[in-house]
């Protein structure tokens, strides 16, 4: 396992959610870290709460391909790069689906992936690695409404085991995740939150619902370990079990 102390780790996602678990987590392992997000508010408040002077963030928008490849220039030479930005994802049933909504939550979670990848290559040192993010909706598909969301979710073990060979000796992985206490659930259900983590929380193994806390070590795990590429790992709790 090798040391995080002095890298530079680019934390896609990192003003809030589990990118800003792993941010904070990065930072306790004396890394140096980049967070980067849509909106410039949120990063200003990530940036005080992982306390001043100690990251630096910049604002992109990764379904912007301009926005990509200025990241890149403005960050130079990097070790490690983690994605975890996303949004709510569609949940219609399949004859009410939003082709425009779908078609932005695909361009923002899957294209944008491979547009952080292309432009990544430009400036990555060599012995780093890239670490996506999917989650269990692959697993446990929401029904009705699940499709797309699972499929989009699906394809980032395929994507990651092909850009293993393909970038070697760059290791590309990918974290899925089960449910996560984060913001991104008071946009989807707003005061139900507490009753379906309750409920998710009582079933499975773990017996409570994760906090981004929980989830970070998985992606510090990727970053140290020369010899693990082309791997999806799951942290959920068991949630894939029940």
């Amino acid at each position: 396992m090798t040391s995080l102390t002095g890298k530079k780790i680019i934390v896609v996602g990192g003003s809030s959610g589990i990118g800003f678990g792993v941010a904070a987590a990065a930072l306790e392992h004396g890394a140096e870290v980049v967070i980067v997000g849509r909106s410039e508010d949120k990063l200003k408040a990530a940036e005080e709460r992982l306390g001043a002077g100690r990251v630096t963030a910049i604002p992109a928008d990764m379904a912007n391909e301009a926005d990509v490849a200025r990241l890149f220039d403005a960050v130079g030479a990097f070790d490690h790069l983690v994605a975890t930005a996303g949004t709510p994802p569609p949940n219609f049933p399949i004859g009410e689906t939003d082709m425009d909504f779908v078609r932005g939550f695909v361009d923002g979670k899957l294209i944008g992936s491979v547009m952080l990848a292309k432009h990544a290559v430009r400036k990555l040192n060599k012995g780093g690695s890239m670490i996506f993010t999917s989650g269990i909706n692959k697993d446990r598909p929401p029904v009705p409404g699940g499709a797309v969301v699972a499929t989009v979710a699906g394809s980032f073990t395929y994507f990651a085991r092909a850009l293993a060979l393909e970038l070697a000796p760059t290791r590309v992985n990918i974290v899925s995740p089960g449910w996560v206490d984060t913001e991104m659930w008071d946009e989807i259900v707003g005061e139900a939150k507490t009753g379906y983590f309750e409920q998710m929380g009582g079933r499975i193994p773990a017996g409570r619902i994760a906090r981004p806390a929980d989830i970070a070590p998985a992606y510090l795990y990727l970053m140290q370990n020369e010899f693990m590429t082309g791997e999806t790992v799951h942290i959920d709790g068991g949630q894939r079990l029940v």
